[in-house]
Formats: structure tokens, C-alpha cells, sequence
């Protein structure tokens, strides 16, 4: 494998201004990678010729550099549309969709002087945190390829991981960012809501679940792709203000901080394995820094957050879906778990809706008089290990039966349901030497100190760096 590909994306950006290396190498090193490893891994699908990226990454030296991440090589999340490369969201419906614009956030990455080498694999619409579907299949995990690489964003870290490119976007509503980092050893932020903001289209304002998200082998090229993907949007209501750089803002000393650890809430989330050993042995790590880590206990029942977060899920995706739904043709190529997110958000009552906002107004509340006393909190950020990639979803977790697709990924919806940021932070290895990563949760706006946290941690474990796949040999 070339050293290049080592190089995380502020080292490539640096490498080509001192002229060790060009952007064409730059792009041939990742080109040769996917050839290497892709079949393998199947991380990056809708692949780009060959030819016409070495001629853009030849260009891309001739042109004012837009940002440090000009001229370097990515693959979009494919459930972010781009103009003139197939967009299938993971759908036989969508399966030659050739989109004539490109997304405000795959917008914002080419005017960095980004160059798309294709999209990273992704499940049907998004649905699911294990990314397979009809038209691209299973992405496997780097580390075990008979295991899953997590979801919905699944083909972005395992092409991280795999060093088929620098740094990749994603997106979250149920944990699609942090859960894929944790089972691939990369880094992914779930950026507070309204801080990476979409094109203004459809309604707006009822059910903001979802966010898109930067993920990188260290904080500071998450930072530096935060920088190019935040900012606000007119047309927006919940978008935040223009925001100062994050990458500066990691020059900046990073403060000693209470974490609350929550485990697995008093037993409420079965979680496998050794999943909690693994995370709070990465806990000791802050601690080692300096900082505060105690154990939480958390007056608000858990039960009432998984009943606001299954109804407002069904709401927002029967929503987005209905269309599709209501094509008789498209409907029969949906998946089972399409069917059932919108047939019950379809037959939820305004009052049901009313009262899961409600539950969610007051968990919100609730954590920002928390937050008067903890800097971030702490749960894993999944509770279980990569399971079978031939496996639709986990039905059982320690003997639990699970009532939907999703319940066993029901640990990252307190700061989903809340639009509150999450960092997963690799924490290590379990006995079955897969990563297991945590997930530090902050208060509304606190991107910036997490990342400041996250960087401290960064340097101390180096866990992408330190423990790559045994692909990276290949």
C-alpha cells in the first residue's frame, strides 16, 4: 500500500504545498487502493473512470486552492444526491437516478475543491444500521469480512478505515455516523442540528431527526470537513449562525471537563459482551488527561424516550417516503422495514405525535439543566459487536427478544431525539478483536469543545493509527 494513503487529509494538503507529492498521486495511490481492496470490503460503489479523475486531479493543480481539502479524493454518502453521478439511495427504485444538481452539502464539498470519486455504500433509503440493499449489496467490515460494517453510513467508514480515501461525509438520525465509526476505528461527529444544514425542500419544520456529518481517521480532519460542510442556509429555519472554524478552534487548549458516564442506564439497554469493559477501560483515558469521569444516574425514564423516538421516527419517514409508497410499482420493491416505517407513521393520530414532542421537549430540557454540571456524557455507541453480514438486524440481544429493526441500536436516540452532538471516540478492542467506540454527548452548540476533547483523546490513543485492519497489509 502506498505511504501516501497513511496520510490523513491536512497531511496530503501539506505534502502537495511543499511539493512532495502531486494531486495526481495523490488520486492514483486511492484509485490503486480501491482496485486493491474494494471487492473485498465493497465500501465505495458508482466508481468514476479512471482516466477522467487523473485528468481532475491534474486540473485541481492548476486552479486557486480552495481549501485545504482541495484537490484530495472522496466518496459521497449515497444518499446524498450529486449531479451527474448515480444517486440510488440504496433503492432498486432509484437504481440508474442521475440527479441534475448536486445536494447543498455535496455543493459546499466541490467548492472546497473536493473531487468525488463515487458514493459509498448505504442501506435502502437509510433505513437500518447495517448497509446492504438490492442494487450495491453488503458492505463488510475491514476487520472481519464476514461481519457487518454498521449503517447507514457503512461504506463511508470502511473506506476511512481501509485508507481508500482521507476523509468521507455521512449522515445520522439513528446513530447511521456513530455506529459505523465504532465498528470501523474511525472517528464520526454528529454535528449539533441545524449546524450542517440540506437544501430547503419539503416541509421544514415538524421533524428534524437527521443531520449530515464529517467522518476521519483523527479530530482534525473531521474539523477541517465540519468547516466545509457547516454553515447556515436562508431557507432554513433551524439552521444556526455562521460559526467560527472548528479546526482553529482546536488550537485551542482544551479545558478540564465533568463526564458523566451512563453505561448502560440502570440495565435498561442490554448491551453484548464485553461492549461496556471495553469503553469505560477508554474512559480511564480522560482521566489520565486530567479530567473528571463519575458515573450518572438520570431521573427520566428511558422507556418514555424510546416510545417518543419510534413514533417521531415513523412520522418523519413516512413523510419522506410517502411517494414512493404510494407508487404501487416503486411500493413492491421497497423493503420490509420501508413498509413498516411509513404504514405506522401513517396511522399515527395528531395526538400521538403531539404527545412524543412533548416527551421530547421536556428530555431536552432536562439535559440542558444537566449540562449546568456535566461537560459531556457518555454512553457506547452500539450494544452490540458487528454481527453476521448476511444478517438483516439483530432480533435479540443477551435473550431480549427486540420489538422493531431497530431497537437494538435504541442507545444513541438521547442525543437523536434531542439533536444534541455525539462524537464516537474509538475505544479499543473486544476479546473478539473487533473496535468498539463510545459516543461523548454535548450540550446544544458544544461542537467545538467536544472536538477539543476528542483531539486530547486522539493523541493520547491513536487507535485509527495505532490498529488498522488487517487489509491495510494488502
Amino acid at each position: 500500500m502506498s505511504e501516501l494513503l497513511e496520510l490523513g487529509a491536512i497531511e496530503l494538503s501539506d505534502g502537495v504545498d511543499r511539493g512532495d507529492f502531486t494531486y495526481v498521486d495523490i488520486m492514483e495511490a486511492c484509485l490503486d487502493r480501491v482496485d486493491a481492496v474494494n471487492a473485498e470490503v465493497n465500501a465505495i460503489v458508482s466508481l468514476r473512470d479512471r482516466e477522467t479523475l487523473l485528468k481532475e486531479a491534474k486540473a485541481a493543480a492548476m486552479q486557486p486552492k480552495a481549501s485545504k481539502l482541495h484537490g484530495l479524493p472522496i466518496a459521497v454518502k449515497d444518499l446524498l444526491e450529486t449531479k451527474g453521478i448515480r444517486t440510488t439511495h440504496g433503492s432498486p427504485v432509484f437504481a440508474d437516478y442521475l440527479p441534475e444538481k448536486d445536494a447543498l452539502a455535496a455543493r459546499r464539498m466541490r467548492e472546497a475543491g473536493l473531487i468525488f470519486i463515487g458514493k459509498t455504500n448505504t442501506p435502502e433509503f437509510g433505513l437500518g444500521s447495517h448497509s446492504y440493499n438490492p442494487v450495491h449489496g453488503v458492505t463488510r467490515n475491514p476487520y472481519n469480512l464476514e461481519r457487518t460494517a454498521g449503517g447507514s453510513s457503512g461504506g463511508a467508514a470502511a473506506a476511512l478505515a481501509t485508507r481508500m480515501i482521507p476523509v468521507a461525509d455521512g449522515s445520522d438520525m439513528m446513530g447511521s455516523l456513530r455506529n459505523p465509526a465504532a465498528w470501523c476505528n474511525v472517528y464520526g461527529l454528529r454535528p449539533t442540528f441545524g449546524l450542517v444544514t440540506d437544501d430547503p425542500i419539503g416541509e421544514l419544520f415538524l421533524h428534524p431527526l437527521a443531520t449530515l456529518g464529517p467522518m476521519a481517521r483523527s479530530i482534525d480532519d473531521l474539523a477541517l470537513l465540519l468547516d466545509v460542510l457547516s454553515g447556515p442556509q436562508a431557507g432554513n429555519p433551524f439552521c444556526l449562525p455562521q460559526q467560527s472554524s472548528f479546526l482553529t478552534a482546536l488550537g485551542t487548549p482544551c479545558e478540564k471537563a465533568k463526564i458523566g458516564w451512563l453505561g448502560d442506564w440502570n440495565g435498561h439497554y442490554q448491551i453484548e459482551g464485553d461492549i461496556l469493559e471495553v469503553s469505560e477501560n477508554g474512559l480511564k483515558t480522560f482521566e489520565a488527561l486530567g479530567h473528571s469521569v463519575e458515573p450518572l444516574q438520570l431521573e427520566f425514564d428511558p422507556k418514555a424516550l424510546w416510545m417518543s423516538w419510534v413514533r417521531l421516527r415513523n412520522f418523519a419517514v413516512a413523510s419522506r417516503l410517502r411517494p414512493v409508497y404510494e407508487n404501487k410499482e416503486w411500493r413492491a420493491k421497497l423493503k420490509p422495514e420501508a413498509i413498516y416505517e411509513i404504514e405506522a407513521g401513517l396511522a399515527l393520530s395528531g395526538n400521538e405525535i403531539a404527545e412524543a414532542s412533548l416527551v421530547r421537549s421536556q428530555w431536552f430540557a432536562y439535559l440542558a439543566e444537566l449540562y449546568g454540571t456535566y461537560d459531556a456524557i457518555v454512553l457506547p455507541s452500539a450494544q452490540v459487536m458487528p454481527f453476521d453480514a448476511e444478517r438483516h438486524w439483530p432480533d435479540e440481544i443477551n435473550g431480549q427478544q427486540m420489538t422493531t429493526y431497530h431497537q437494538w441500536m435504541e442507545i444513541v436516540i438521547p442525543a437523536s431525539l434531542v439533536g444534541l452532538p455525539a462524537l464516537n471516540l474509538p475505544a479499543g478492542f473486544s476479546t473478539t478483536g473487533l473496535p468498539v467506540g463510545f459516543q461523548l454527548i454535548g450540550a446544544r452548540a458544544s461542537d467545538a469543545k467536544l472536538l477539543r476533547l476528542g483531539k486530547a483523546y486522539h493523541e493520547a490513543t491513536l487507535w485509527p493509527q495505532k490498529n488498522p485492519s488487517g487489509l491495510i497489509s494488502t
